[in-house]
């Protein structure tokens, strides 16, 4: 691998834990499974992140961590790994079958963080990495245990606490960290004897629980630790027994309302709305979901809630931990608003994907894909919660606008089961229909599905002429034109364009650019009916037209396309170049079609070019990204013949055994590494 992992960078200081480290290193000698198993708060995650970082060397392929808190839906567990190690498994392979074959032979740690909502189908995985991959460790973090025999389970317990009669209580962690985390807030916090009794009481009353020292620390800015000890000691005396001792297990939550207390009623507002969010979000979708004349200034309650520590500010992100959550949704319930913010944070992700899609032949299409990647786990969480609900509509409409995530950003698997589902709740006639199915006929277009790519289209053309939606019969138009191409009808591809080309027209104003779909199908149909010349010339000017757009996707198609006719018409430098450039902006957007095509077709230029070392390294990586990305292989797309010819010329240059040495170093190497050196000289 090129990368060494994902590990985040610290955020604040590491404090105590010595023992722990030592033991988790020692384990890991004796295991490939271990589990962090404790309760919520005591400091799991970030225990398993220092240990990970402490023993990274000892993983030449690096440290990865797939956090799990904002993952609800098990059947797309293993899909969200294999992303994470950069393998967007797509297509009809299973999808353990293509991460447990990319993990094979690799030498890594996974870290499985908050696994408690998904402990069936995290076993499931375990299972499934260590048998097939030797030399892969697992760390999981989790409230509670896999159940597996061959798993290890080390129980991370609080801090120890002083006792009242304690001395020296700098040596305790508890108190450390509590310190540390003051003085973030408050600079010149005191410790002189009576303020270290105060901490000392006020750690033995969180019962060491990290989280919860974390949270009271925050308040230092306005408080000593006399008053902020009494207070809480108030606050304790409320959940008492009968004979006055404080329900321990309350502790977090305990914490957690009297920070609440705390706020003014905006921040307990906000931070109740944002618990609608699984995971990590933005200012933008704070304000976009939880704006209204309630709450008219989000940005500025946000602001207030990361300076609480209530909310983490990661980077350009903003989150709310798992047990701050859990309590705002509780609070969100009390309010009687939990339905709203659902349909808020629906609303949101579906306005949002529909702008994405009506922007996307346009200058910001690298910022709506970073957008689209960052946001899964908002957009999975929506079209889950869709489906669970029964908001079936909802759930059919958000899958087809979300159609550039499906089609161009390299996640066609997952969008085949959305829109498979939402299209299977909702039947025929229906308004809504007509996009999603076009967009089904895609995405098995990719994988080599030629009768359903076909059906679906032709469905998607009913309906929409039924309801009168132009834009979504010219793209059906597109994808039979694109069948028509993949099942060698040139005529007939040609014949599906103009009438998309008539469609286009009819579905924008009077001044729309027209789309770049059609001359890339109408280029290609040339190219394969034996008409270079004129490929090259639609090609050309198409280019022209997507730069002064600022496009990249249709670009790098027709670069790819461009690159086949002019390596046709012997052109093998300018066909070179243009290959580089499509597969460039398909990896940046991460379509691992077109990177996968892009590759192979470096791998027949080098062969004629006389590199045969070079033709049989990337015959292998491409062959590998087929294979590994669960794709139909080149032959579902383009013909065969081409490779195979590139791979007897290679053999011919540099003998039978070097190019079985070459291939298989190609097809041991991690996508990024095979890009790379594809993009080199």
């Amino acid at each position: 691998m090129t990368q060494c992992g994902n590990l985040p960078v610290e955020m604040n200081t590491f404090v105590g834990r010595t023992a722990e480290l030592d033991e988790i290193a020692k384990l890991l000698t004796r295991t490939r499974l271990l589990t962090l198993h404790g309760a919520g708060g005591v400091g799991k995650t970030r225990l398993a992140l220092k240990a990970a970082q402490s023993i990274r060397d000892d993983y030449p392929d690096g440290v990865w961590v797939a956090e799990l808190s904002s993952e609800m839906n098990g059947d797309l567990l293993a899909g969200a790994v294999a992303g994470l190690l950069g393998l967007p498994v797509q297509a009809e392979r299973p999808v353990m079958e293509s991460l447990t074959a990319f993990l094979a032979d690799r030498r890594l740690l996974l870290v499985l963080d908050t696994c408690e909502h998904l402990v069936g189908p995290c076993a499931e995985l375990a299972v499934a990495i260590l048998t097939g991959a030797p030399d892969v460790h697992i760390i999981v973090t989790s409230r509670q245990e896999l159940g597996l025999p061959l798993e290890i389970v080390k129980v991370v317990e609080p801090f120890p606490v002083p006792p009242p009669e304690a001395a020296d209580l700098a040596e305790y962690d508890a108190i450390s960290l509590f310190l540390d985390r003051a003085r973030a807030v408050a600079p010149g916090v005191r410790t002189d004897e009576r303020a270290m009794m105060a901490i000392a009481r006020l750690c033995r009353r969180l019962d060491g629980v990290p989280l919860a020292i974390e949270l009271a620390a925050s308040h230092m800015r306005g408080l000593s630790a006399t008053q902020l000890a009494d207070q809480l000691d108030d606050r304790f005396k409320l959940l008492a027994d009968g004979d006055g001792l404080p329900v321990r297990h309350h502790t977090l939550r305990t914490t957690a309302g009297w920070s609440h207390e705390l706020c003014t009623p905006a921040e307990r507002l906000l931070w109740a709305r944002l618990s609608v969010f699984p995971g990590a979000f933005d200012a933008e979708s704070a304000r976009g979901v939880c704006e209204d004349e309630r709450l008219p200034d989000v940005p500025d309650v946000l602001a207030s809630l990361v300076a609480k520590s209530v909310v983490a500010r990661v980077g350009d992100q903003y989150r709310l931990l798992d047990t701050i959550r859990e309590y705002g949704r509780d609070w969100l319930g009390e309010l009687g608003e939990g339905e709203l913010m659902v349909r808020r944070h629906r609303d949101h992700y579906l306005s949002t994907a529909l702008r994405m899609g009506t922007e996307w032949y346009g200058p910001r299409q690298l910022e709506w894909a970073c957008w689209a990647h960052r946001e899964l786990p908002n957009i999975r969480t929506a079209l889950d919660r869709c489906l669970a609900a029964g908001d079936h509509r909802a759930a059919l409409e958000l899958s087809g606008a979300l159609w550039v995530l499906w089609c161009y950003l390299g996640l066609v698997r997952e969008g085949r089961y959305y829109v498979d589902r939402a299209l299977a709740t909702v039947g025929a006639p229906d308004p809504a229909r007509s996009r999603p199915l076009w967009v089904a006929a895609h995405l098995a277009l990719i994988q080599g599905d030629m009768t359903l790519a076909r059906s679906r289209a032709e469905e998607s053309v009913e309906s929409a002429q039924h309801y009168g939606d132009a834009d979504a019969e010219a793209n059906a138009y597109i994808r039979l034109a694109g069948h028509r191409l993949l099942t060698a009808d040139p005529d007939a591809a040609r014949s599906y364009a103009l009438r998309a080309a008539a469609r286009f027209r009819e579905a924008g104003p009077p001044d729309s650019p027209a789309p770049l779909s059609v001359p890339l199908v109408l280029a290609m149909a040339a190219a394969f009916g034996g008409d270079l010349d004129e490929a090259v010339e639609i090609l050309r000017e198409t280019r022209l037209r997507c730069e002064a757009r600022g496009e990249l996707s249709h670009r790098a198609l027709g670069d790819y396309i461009l690159s086949l006719a002019l390596f046709g018409r012997g052109e093998v430098a300018e066909a070179s170049a243009a290959a580089r450039e499509a597969l460039e902006v398909k990896w940046r957007l991460r379509d691992m079609v077109g990177s996968a095509l892009a590759i192979d077709q470096l791998a027949r230029i080098a062969a004629s070019a006389g590199d045969g070392y070079r033709a049989a390294w990337l015959l292998g990586a491409a062959q590998r990204i087929w294979i590994a990305f669960g794709l139909p292989g080149p032959g579902a797309l383009t013909s065969t013949e081409p490779r195979q010819i590139a791979a007897v010329r290679a053999t011919e240059l540099i003998g039978e055994a070097a190019y079985t040495r070459a291939y298989e170093e190609g097809a041991a190497s991690h996508i990024e590494a095979a890009v790379a050196y594809a993009l080199g000289d």
